[in-house]
């Protein structure tokens, strides 16, 4: 009886992995998101700036109002603080926007990005209860789009590669609901 119950029910392995012999991620070979992604970051703190700076020289030099004497101190200030963020706000997207990578592979999607904190995000492709195109009308003017991916039980966005070509994002989001439902080899 021994017997017959140990073949029913086997026994519990729970066997120590050499962590030495695991493939290195880091090895993936990761492809980065289109330049225009940067570009078009880069025009948008440029802009930014611009504009703020233009609607504080409007109110500043208007002269269908009088300003307060207080307040047109305040002006070079001010002015000074929009441009060393606009500043501050481009070059961060001149050296991050290049660390934003991806990869897709058989069983999962790897991304990567972080400038100063490195973050690395894999989500298995089995594990993907969804997968959505984003684009706003910039991205739309650039071409280029967003792909959210959202894992099994969870209420947002496991994480999003921005910046992807349309046509790339559109391969990825294909290849993946194809690919979802087979078993993992």
């Amino acid at each position: 009886m021994t017997e017959q119950k140990s073949s029913l029910f086997p026994a519990f392995e729970n066997r120590e992995i050499d962590v030495a012999g695991l493939p290195d991620m880091m090895a993936v070979s990761m492809q980065p998101v289109s330049p225009r992604y940067r570009w078009l970051n880069l025009a948008i703190a440029v802009a930014g700036a611009a504009i703020v700076t233009a609607i504080l020289s409007f109110l500043r030099y208007q002269t269908f109002m009088s300003v307060p004497f207080g307040l047109e101190r305040f002006y070079l200030m001010a002015v000074t603080i929009v441009c060393t963020l606009g500043a501050l706000s481009f070059t961060y997207h001149l050296l991050a926007d290049k660390k934003i990578k991806y990869c897709l592979r058989e069983q999962d999607l790897v991304m990567q990005q972080g400038l100063i904190f490195r973050k690395i995000a894999c989500q298995p492709i089995l594990r993907i209860q969804h997968i959505e195109l984003k684009r706003g009308p910039l991205d739309r003017l650039a071409d280029l789009a967003c792909l959210q991916v959202f894992s099994a039980g969870g209420a947002t966005h496991t994480f999003e590669i921005p910046g992807l070509r349309l046509t790339d994002a559109q391969k990825v989001r294909q290849f993946i609901l194809n690919h979802k439902e087979l078993d993992a080899k």
